[in-house]
């Protein structure tokens, strides 16, 4: 693996990956908080501070939540529920295909691990067409 690929993530790195994908388009949210979308649907978006999203030490919201949507209920419970991962979830999204993750973390991952997380958002929002001519063009290793 190159040297690149296996090191920390960063936060630049989640806008490099997300605005690689194709057909991606970004809005500023509140905040100008950027969202990732492809065919009108976001796939990847940097989240306001919620009051679901808290430090339970201090009780202070979290800043830096970002928001990856997944294929399905089964990969996120893989993700949430792995206590060696950086990603969680809350009440509020309960029946909602996404984990979040605070930029505070994001360390915690290799670049070449967040490209796979951005991939399989796009993935899981690109419509079959687009996901299918992405996935012949980038065949799972």
């Amino acid at each position: 693996m190159p040297e690149d690929e296996s090191r920390p993530a960063r936060v630049e790195d989640v806008h490099e990956l997300a605005l690689a994908m194709p057909h991606v388009t970004v809005y500023g949210g509140t905040g100008d908080n950027p969202i990732y979308q492809v065919g009108g649907k976001s796939f990847v978006f940097f989240r306001n501070p919620r009051p679901d999203a808290v430090d339970p030490e201090t009780g202070e919201r979290y800043q830096d939540v970002i928001v990856f949507w997944v294929a399905s209920e089964e990969d996120k419970q893989a993700l949430v529920q792995d206590e060696t991962s950086p990603f969680f979830t809350t009440a509020h999204f309960n029946g909602h295909r996404s984990v979040l993750l605070r930029a505070a973390r994001i360390g915690e991952l290799t670049r070449d691990e967040l490209a796979e997380i951005v991939q399989d958002a796009w993935l899981s929002r690109a419509s079959a067409r687009r996901a299918a001519t992405w996935l012949n063009a980038h065949p799972p290793t």
